[in-house]
């Protein structure tokens, strides 16, 4: 009911989305009127341009979405000038003071593999242990050096509100995948050329955009915004997570040569049945109805195809720079297996990160009911397995 009343607010104002030409030219001005807001002194820079050509192209692909509500509209075109103007800012902190890009990202960890595949519960332990840190996701949306308090404190409760919003108007999506500002959260809240809009919509041609398209640019943006948020504070430890970076392990070691990978492995089966279900809320919210067997083929493509490119790029990675941890071990017995992961990675495992593990793993009759399978997707367990090659044996002998 809450949706129905905030499409039917939103209707009159969203007519851009009907047309994707339309679209495209109505964020071009208003990209330049971010721009020339910004005030930043300096001139937009061919990388500026693509960031700028990306979002408009996919704004376009919504548009072309027969049966986009207005209220997904209105979130992505909100998302598009976040992303933005966040990037002018991080543009403007670099260009005002060098030293920032003199901060050494050190070490990173980069959470990777499949999706619900206990990525959330490494992010927080890992995160929250005292040599480490992981981008809250207010500070990933808003990025800035916010040295005062009070500034800060606002930023942050800007973003609360938002959250706040999209819980109440995805609850589904909430309850399965939590959100709190002042929490670590995954890379692609800054980043922009990821698979991530696809879990909103159907967007083919945007998938074919992001196939073709050399991703090395979004992460030396992630490096930039991790020189602003650490410049000045106490050098720590980047703790980092999007199941996709699998599939990019090889740009993320030439922009973060000194970087660790935490791969976790789950069944494919249940991870992709699991996976479909978030999906399935996202499009919810952005879609008049949702096509769950569409959902199914479309994802499973996906996470298949990063997978076996993970697979692949690893091999030429030492065998110290990749952790694998499986996560139906780590989910039965975290106190047992959590000190073997910080152990892969160099880290010491202490009493306070042994606390910090009940506060975060809690008793498992306490969480959330998530029921799904992979047969409302239109799939089956054969055909997932099929997709995934040996990769689920190779996830079976973890467990053991």
């Amino acid at each position: 009911m809450r949706r129905m009343v905030v499409n039917a607010a939103l209707g009159p104002s969203t007519r851009a989305r009907r047309d994707p030409e339309a679209a495209l030219v109505a964020w071009r001005e208003r990209s330049s009127e971010i721009a020339d807001a910004a005030d930043t002194g300096t001139v937009l820079d061919p990388g500026d341009q693509a960031f700028i050509d990306d979002l408009g192209f996919l704004l376009q692909c919504f548009a072309r979405v027969p049966d986009l509500t207005p209220l997904g509209w209105t979130v992505q075109w909100r998302s598009a000038e976040q992303r933005l103007e966040n990037r002018l800012r991080i543009k403007w902190i670099h260009s005002q003071n060098p030293l920032v890009a003199a901060e050494p990202i050190e070490r990173p960890v980069f959470i990777v593999g499949l999706p619900r595949a206990a990525t959330s519960l490494v992010h927080h332990l890992l995160a929250s242990a005292e040599p480490h840190r992981g981008p809250l996701l207010w500070e990933l949306q808003r990025t800035g050096l916010d040295r005062d308090a009070a500034t800060a404190a606002r930023t942050r409760k800007a973003v609360e509100r938002e959250v706040k919003a999209l819980t109440r108007l995805a609850p589904d999506y909430h309850a399965i995948h939590p959100l709190r500002a002042d929490r670590p959260e995954e890379s692609i809240a800054l980043m922009w050329r990821t698979y991530f809009p696809l879990s909103c919509a159907p967007l083919p041609d945007w998938r074919t955009r992001i196939d073709q398209t050399d991703v090395s640019a979004d992460y030396d943006y992630l490096k930039q915004a991790l020189q602003v948020l650490q410049y000045g504070r106490d050098r720590r430890r980047w703790i980092l997570k999007f199941p996709g970076h699998v599939a990019h392990l090889d740009v993320i070691r030439h922009v973060f040569p000194d970087a660790t990978f935490v791969w976790m492995h789950r069944d494919p089966v249940p991870a992709v049945g699991s996976f479909c279900s978030l999906v399935e809320s996202l499009h919810g919210v952005h879609c008049k109805q949702t096509d769950p067997e569409a959902i199914g083929r479309a994802w499973l493509g996906i996470l298949a195809d990063s997978i076996a490119h993970g697979r692949k790029l690893r091999r030429a990675l030492p065998d110290e720079a990749i952790a694998d941890v499986s996560a139906h071990r780590l989910v039965s017995d975290p106190h047992r297996y959590a000190p073997q992961l910080f152990e892969q990675i160099g880290a010491a495992w202490t009493s306070r990160d042994r606390d910090g593990l009940n506060a975060i793993a809690g008793p498992p009759d306490r969480r959330p009911a998530h029921a799904y399978t992979v047969e409302r997707y239109g799939l089956t367990p054969e055909a997932v397995e099929e997709a995934f090659g040996d990769y689920r044996e190779r996830v079976a002998n973890l467990k053991r």
